[in-house]
């Protein structure tokens, strides 16, 4: 595992901050713990459509909520992410290189619901319709 305090965050070229790695990472590694606010279904979707709360995880048991993270809140959408979430236990999830990833490079997964395809202006899609 690389551990949270290899992580930091700053602006980003994609959208508002974003989380970077200090370190590089290899693929398959372990880059930090998910972990928040374990919310029911209905927390989640009230949490959704009252508050515009777009800062929770599913991990196959329960919804996460980490909008009061210091940083896992901030990682971006990318259609071709580095990262990607597996299941630990039933109040968290991992982060986890898909490819090696630089030092200095920002960390991004694929947010993985429809609704981001239409207006996704990750770099990988803005060269998939030139």
């Amino acid at each position: 595992m690389t551990g949270e305090d290899k992580v930091i965050v700053k602006p980003s070229g994609i959208h508002g901050d974003g989380i970077f790695s200090t370190v590089d990472i290899l693929e398959g590694v372990s880059i930090m713990v998910i972990r928040g606010e374990v919310i029911s279904e209905a927390e989640c979707e009230r949490r959704e459509n009252e508050d515009n709360n777009v800062y929770i995880f599913w991990n196959g048991d329960n919804y996460i909520d980490v909008a009061n993270t210091d940083k896992i809140k901030y990682i971006n959408h990318n259609c071709d992410a580095n990262c990607h979430v597996e299941d630990r236990d039933e109040e968290s999830l991992w982060l986890v290189a898909s490819r090696n990833v630089a030092a200095g490079e920002e960390l991004t997964i694929d947010y993985g619901y429809d609704e981001i395809y239409d207006t996704c202006s990750c770099g990988f899609c803005d060269e998939e319709e030139e």
